[in-house]
């Protein structure tokens, strides 16, 4: 099956299919940093690297031809869910997913995939009517059977807590749209189907092998110095003997500091007065303090969901540092073969634009792994669907 992934960021919605045995022939992203990572880890796949708003259909048909399946996950902001000032409610198509429907109307696919945050089930417009409802009917005036449901990563061996919805439209009827579940997080459900279910990894199961280093240490490259301990991180392994993207963050002494004063479970928000953070370019104590950034993650259970800031959101289960970024691509279920590029992180988009210097603003590498589609998951749901077509 030869497939194209629009709005394709690093490529783990691709790397998925490609898993399953499918062939990536091209992919279309704005974001430059992402589209390195793109290309460098499918050598073989055409990237155009564009606003796709600017791409005229004479070009995207010369380049990729008649692929059978598209993928991709248009930015919920034009959904008007994610960011209340983005988008406009009363106009819904009003956004980047209009092009989702182009390039579909374009080619004609066999299918087409569409993945997004879970709440745009909830969402509504100012007229009442359900976002998901209209997306479905676009979709179907298309001549496409078309099917949702949102996926939990849990459910299919990804250590993580991640909900995601999925859209498939396909000429063909489908008995069976999507991928049964493989995992469960606990193993006190004794009923039949729960028995034949295994046991999904915990956090400390994801990465307890990666190369122990604290805050300032590490590297883009280096040795792997423990041996895999589980099948999880075999997996992942995937015969590297190099590992990428395993650098901690340069936290100074006061923040080292206050990550050690935080157990599990606990954030930023709950450290003593004198550790809480300064306020910009002060030495005076923030009185705003996030509660959701630097928490510390349980070893015992699997993550809580890896967003695009992921590198503020959480603490390391043993380390007085954050995540490295190939700690979370262990988490999304990347494997170690597939190197992420650009920076590992960058400094605020506010501070490029006061700075004049907004040629630096695209997506870090923890960005590119927070907003994934976690690979595993897409195999999933991939195997699932070649086996119906």
């Amino acid at each position: 099956m030869k497939i194209i992934d629009i709005f394709a960021g690093a490529g783990g919605f691709s790397l998925g299919f490609e898993m399953a045995g499918c062939e990536m022939i091209g992919a279309i992203e704005i974001d430059r940093w992402a589209c390195e990572t793109y290309a460098y880890n499918h050598p073989n796949t055409e990237v155009i690297c564009s606003d796709i708003t600017l791409l005229k259909d004479k070009a995207i048909k010369l380049k990729f031809g008649k692929p059978d399946l598209i993928i991709g996950g248009p930015p919920c902001q034009g959904f008007s869910i994610c960011n209340k000032n983005n988008g406009d409610p009363k106009n819904p198509m009003n956004s980047l997913f209009q092009e989702f429907l182009r390039i579909g109307k374009l080619i004609n696919p066999k299918m087409m995939i569409m993945e997004n945050v879970s709440n745009l089930i909830r969402a509504k417009t100012i007229h009442k009517e359900r976002v998901i409802d209209l997306i479905c009917s676009e979709l179907e005036k298309m001549g496409f059977n078309v099917y949702y449901d949102i996926l939990e990563a849990t459910d299919y061996g990804i250590p993580q807590i991640r909900k995601r919805l999925f859209v498939i439209a396909s000429q063909k009827k489908l008995e069976k749209p999507f991928p049964e579940p493989t995992h469960q997080i606990s193993s006190d459900n004794h009923d039949l189907f729960s028995m034949e279910l295994k046991k999904c990894p915990i956090l400390w199961e994801a990465i307890s092998d990666l190369p122990d280093i604290e805050a300032k240490e590490g590297a883009e490259k280096q040795p792997y110095t423990k041996d895999a301990e589980n099948d999880y991180q075999k997996q992942l392994r995937n015969g590297a003997n190099i590992l990428y993207n395993h650098k901690a963050m340069n936290h100074s002494k006061r923040v080292v500091e206050r990550f050690a004063s935080i157990q599990y479970g606990y954030s930023v928000s709950d450290v003593p007065e004198h550790l809480k953070p300064y306020k910009r370019n002060s030495k005076e104590i923030a009185t705003k303090v996030y509660e959701q950034n630097n928490r510390r993650m349980r070893p015992d259970k699997p993550c809580h969901t890896i967003p695009a800031s992921f590198y503020a959101n959480f603490i390391h289960p043993y380390k007085n540092r954050n995540f490295t970024a190939r700690e979370g691509a262990r988490i999304q279920s990347f494997p170690d073969t597939f190197v992420f590029k650009g920076k590992p992180t960058i400094v605020s988009h506010k501070l490029l634009a006061r700075e004049g210097r907004l040629e630096e603003k695209y997506l870090c590498q923890y960005n590119q792994i927070g907003n994934a589609v976690p690979p595993l998951l897409a195999k999933a749901i991939a195997e699932n669907l070649l086996k119906q077509l």
